[in-house]
């Protein structure tokens, strides 16, 4: 179970199926992938593509295919009954359904993973690591280390949770950001204003749980008490979130959400918000290079 993962199964050729193939290859992994257009894709010399299941069993199998529950259940069962007697590790690309629910029915849930990877799958360099409701923690290690072969930084978390980190970070987040839109606090341009010009620079150089280790926890705490009582907290989704996408008021796409975007060019937009994104990781990995003096390390 705990030999190093030198063999990669993709099942699904999609977006994020072709951005995750890559980095593995590129990395020198074994690379294949399932698909049932196999012989029509153009694929780099280093991945080879079949249309059914290889008898040779993988290192690692991982999912992409659509994000339904009974969809992925179906191709997992199909993973795990190709190499019955192999130690493959049959992770989920899922990004928000429940790992526990996911590998209901399998028989060796030990074997089972999730893999939250981030778009553009192949430069975005973070990759959280989920174990499942069975899964050892030296299957989650054994993931890891391969992603870190081929170029990632994976978040590792050692129990299931709906949601993984970053997203249930994001989902709290922006679950207070629509009330206050919501509520006529503040607008949409406001709130993001405030994310580009205070929250995200600070937390890229100090993080979340650091900066306020830095800035000191008494005032934390007290802030706390006061402001934690008085956010919005509920256990449904946002209503007028909810009715604009009924309304298909769906964003960049649809030419309308929180922001008008008629006239806009889609993909010129996707584009130059994937570049922005890659030239300022260059640019925080060159400025904050190697630390100074000595550096806290977290308590368990």
């Amino acid at each position: 179970m705990n030999q190093p993962i030198r063999s990669i199964l993709i099942y699904g050729y999609g977006v994020m199926g072709q951005g995750v193939a890559r980095t593995f290859a590129e990395a020198g992994f074994t690379t294949i992938v399932k698909s049932s257009r196999a012989a029509e894709l153009k694929l780099p010399a280093n991945i080879r593509a079949v249309s059914t299941l290889p008898a040779e069993a993988p290192d690692l199998a991982i999912e992409f295919v659509a994000e339904d529950v009974a969809t992925k259940q179906k191709v997992i069962a199909e993973l795990e009954a190709a190499w019955p007697g192999a130690n493959t590790l049959i992770a989920t690309g899922s990004s928000g359904l429940d790992l526990i629910e996911l590998a209901h029915g399998m028989k060796h849930p030990e074997r089972f993973i999730g893999l939250h990877y981030f778009m553009p799958a192949d430069t975005t360099p973070v990759v959280e690591v989920m174990a499942g409701l069975d899964a050892p923690p030296e299957a989650v290690d054994r993931a890891a280390e391969a992603l870190r072969k081929s170029g990632k930084e994976p978040v590792l978390l050692y129990k299931p949770i709906v949601g993984f980190l970053i997203n249930r970070l994001q989902h709290a987040i922006l679950h207070e950001a629509y009330y206050l839109i919501e509520a006529g606090v503040a607008s949409a341009a406001d709130i993001d204003h405030a994310a580009r010009r205070l929250l995200a620079p600070r937390m890229c150089l100090s993080g979340l749980i650091q900066q306020k280790d830095i800035s000191g926890l008494k005032i934390h705490a007290d802030a706390q008490r006061s402001i934690v009582p008085k956010l919005f907290h509920n256990n449904e989704p946002n209503p007028m979130l909810q009715a604009m996408v009924r309304k298909g008021e769906t964003g960049l796409a649809a030419g309308k959400g929180f922001y008008d975007w008629t006239g806009c060019d889609a993909a010129a937009i996707k584009k130059q918000s994937s570049t922005q994104l890659a030239k300022l990781l260059g640019y925080l990995d060159k400025e904050m290079g190697a630390p100074e003096g000595k550096q806290p390390v977290a308590r368990k």
